[in-house]
Parts: C-alpha cells; structure tokens; sequence
C-alpha cells in the first residue's frame, strides 16, 4: 500500500496552504483509492530544528544517519522518510518558508545528507517530493533563489521536488480591520476568484500525476 505523507508548515489548519494540500491529497486519492495519506501540522508539534550536535555524523555509532534528538517531531520524521511521496507545504514568511518548516527539514535533510565523498545519501528511499508554497504576493516577486537552494538540498537526498504555488494570496477575512495599505483588497478578492480554483485544481492535478508514477 503506498503512503503519501503531507506536511503543512502554516500555522493555519484551514489557510491556503492546507487548502493546497488538502487538493493534492484527493488528487492522490483519485487515482490510489487505498493510499495511506497522512497529513501532519507542524505547529502541533513542540520542537526545534538541528542542534548541531553531530551525532548523526557520528562514525560506528547506531546514531549515524539518524537524528538523536528524542522530541515529539521524531516519528513525523521517520514516517517522512518512508513515504513513497513526500509533500512539503508552506506558506512564504519573510520570502522563505516558515521557522517550522525550516526547522523540519533541517532535522529531516541533514542525517542523510553525510560528509561521504561526494555528500553521499543515505536517506532509506529516493521518494518522490511535491512542494507546495502558498504567498501574498505576485508571481514575480517569488523568491525563487532561497527556494532554489532549499530544493537542491530535498533533490540531492530524495528526489528533486515538483513544485506548486498559489500567488496573492487573500490573507485575511475582513481586510477592514488591519493596517494594510499597500495591497488593495478588491484587485486581491478578484485574484482569488478567478485564480485560486485554478491553483486547487494544479494541487489536485498533480497529486494524480504522483500518485500515477507510483501506481
């Protein structure tokens, strides 16, 4: 039985982020009907990212692969690292992703990524990544560099990531009541109307592409 793993980094349980992966979910589902699709919300959980402790660097030690810190994100990692799919969703923060992703795939990418010659992967399986980001700004304005870089590093230690975006982004329910200023609620509620069932419908569309390719 395949097993798809989603992993939302924002801190909200029904925002655009889960709404995108909640699109590729029943995108797999289409297609793998007995899929395990699991999806985990990294602000339920208490943890920080790499220590750097180097214990997973250790040499003739059980620890050598793995991260030895013993917190409640351990299993979420274990299961990241069996999934046949592995889907990455976050919202853009300051053009990058959020702290909690950022701390999960320090601790998820770096045990595997060794200081063998040629920065040798151990991670268990080569699984297939989709990456999802989610942000309130034009597609121009996508920081494609700091996302190019953490993407080189999930592509050198699984696969390299097939990846999503839902650009401008409504953030808030009720625009009226916060400072905002230099977006205009009406162009970005037109945005969302005419673009984000598009961007629902890319999740989906590639959830089944994935789910195909393992099928």
């Amino acid at each position: 039985m395949s097993s798809i793993i989603i992993i939302n980094g924002s801190p909200r349980k029904d925002g655009n982020t889960a709404k995108m992966c909640r699109a590729f979910a029943e995108g797999v589902k289409s297609q793998l009907q007995d899929a395990t699709v699991e999806t985990v919300n990294l602000y339920d959980f208490d943890f920080k990212g790499c220590r750097s402790c180097f214990a997973c660097k250790l040499k003739g030690t059980k620890s050598y692969g793995h991260c030895s810190v013993k917190d409640s994100i351990m299993p979420v990692l274990e299961k990241a690292a069996q999934a046949d799919i592995l889907v990455l969703g976050s919202p853009i923060f300051l053009m990058d992703v959020s702290a909690q992703m950022k701390a999960f795939l320090e601790r998820l990418i770096f045990p595997f990524a060794t200081y063998e010659a040629g920065y040798k992967t151990i991670a268990p399986k080569r699984c297939d990544v989709a990456t999802i980001y989610t942000m309130n700004v034009p597609k121009e304005m996508f920081p494609e560099a700091v996302i190019a870089n953490i993407e080189s590093f999930i592509g050198h230690v699984f696969n390299q990531p097939n990846r999503i975006c839902a650009f401008n982004t409504y953030q808030f329910s009720d625009y009226s009541k916060y400072v905002v200023e230099v977006f205009d609620e009406e162009s970005k509620r037109k945005y969302r109307d005419d673009m984000f069932s598009i961007e629902l419908e890319s999740a989906f569309t590639l959830g089944k592409k994935m789910a195909e390719n393992i099928g």
